[in-house]
């Protein structure tokens, strides 16, 4: 078979992984062909590829973000794009295309599904959040680097008697936020499926001062939001093509409110795409080679429009429909969790 891979939206650590074991599986028990387009959707648009095979795809596997490069292109927004996109696959021959992607990358595989191409999804996204599947590779490393920072951050806050606010990625989805909180041991963990209550932040920070422990760690996600805020901290008015605005600065903004609240010195660090860089973990590789297995395993079964997925300890795979029809969002068992380490009020 003739196939087509391509890797949208953010990337994240563990995306070569999955494509050199497709590619792997794919010459050396199928016999398969295989191109890759650069950037995402947009090199699907614009007939920009190249060659995946045994030598392009060797010694990536602990490569961090991905030889195919990406971008968040919305072939929804440009006229005539499903069309283009028809023609270049069409052009190339290919049986089938493999989409490693978020929510937003899904999406249009899911249009492209209904208009005859022959499309199989992996996973991708660090914020967890993808529904479906209960991990998304990329997110072990990114809370893995999160909780390291989180690690050093203790001493040198300790040292100074701060408050130290830490900004993580998670747009609507708390994941990370929770994940770093409880493993780094944080005071307050912060995350977007509940409004940021600042006189319980306050309580909690003045409860740590009076126990004798004057410095404290504070997790907030990005698109966590204060109660009295009318959207979530962004840069600037610009958004996606997905719609998305560029988040960042409730790190910044509660850090302030904070040293108003309480006059203890308060800094805020924004680790930003820190998560998305460098060398995957172990767990990471291990999965993403998982369902590059698995995705070249439905390409030759024929179940196309699906989602490869992990439910528990097993790969198994569902439509595409469904895993971008909600956003996986924190539930109340961790954020009790969270509840459980804090003083009562």
């Amino acid at each position: 078979m003739r196939i087509g891979m391509l890797t949208g939206g953010g990337d994240c650590p563990g995306l070569n992984a999955v494509i050199r074991a497709v590619v792997r599986k794919g010459i050396q028990h199928y016999g398969d062909e295989f191109i890759g387009f650069m950037e995402g959707w947009r090199g699907v648009l614009d007939d920009r590829t190249m060659p995946l095979d045994l030598t392009t795809t060797s010694g990536i596997l602990h490569r961090g973000g991905t030889i195919l490069r990406s971008s968040r292109t919305n072939v929804k927004k440009i006229e005539g794009g499903f069309e283009k996109c028809l023609s270049v696959i069409q052009g190339h021959n290919l049986d089938a295309l493999i989409a490693l992607g978020g929510d937003d990358t899904q999406s249009i595989s899911v249009e492209l599904a209904k208009r005859g191409v022959h499309c199989v999804g992996v996973p991708k996204t660090i914020d967890n959040d993808l529904s479906g599947t209960d991990v998304c590779f990329g997110f072990d490393t990114a809370v893995t680097i999160a909780t390291e920072a989180v690690d050093r951050l203790h001493s040198t806050t300790e040292a100074h008697s701060r408050v130290q606010v830490v900004e993580v990625m998670g747009r609507d989805a708390g994941w990370i936020a929770i994940t770093t909180g409880i493993a780094g041991g944080a005071d307050v963990t912060l995350v977007p499926e509940v409004p940021i209550d600042m006189d319980e932040v306050v309580r909690l920070l003045k409860a740590r001062w009076e126990s004798g422990k004057r410095f404290a760690l504070v997790v907030v996600a990005e698109g966590a939001k204060l109660s009295e805020q009318a959207g979530q901290s962004s840069v600037g008015t610009k958004l996606d093509s997905f719609g998305h605005a560029r988040l960042s600065g409730i790190g910044q903004a509660l850090a302030e409110e904070i040293e108003k609240r309480t006059g203890y010195e308060t800094r805020s660090v924004n680790l930003g795409h820190t998560q998305r860089g460098g060398t995957p973990t172990a767990y990471d590789r291990m999965l993403a080679t998982r369902y590059g297995i698995a995705a070249i395993d439905l390409v030759h079964a024929g179940k196309f429009g699906r989602l490869v997925v992990l439910k528990g300890t097993t790969i198994s795979d569902i439509p595409l429909e469904d895993a971008i029809a909600k956003t996986r969002t924190v539930g109340e068992d961790l954020l009790a969790i969270v509840k459980g380490l804090q003083p009562k009020p």
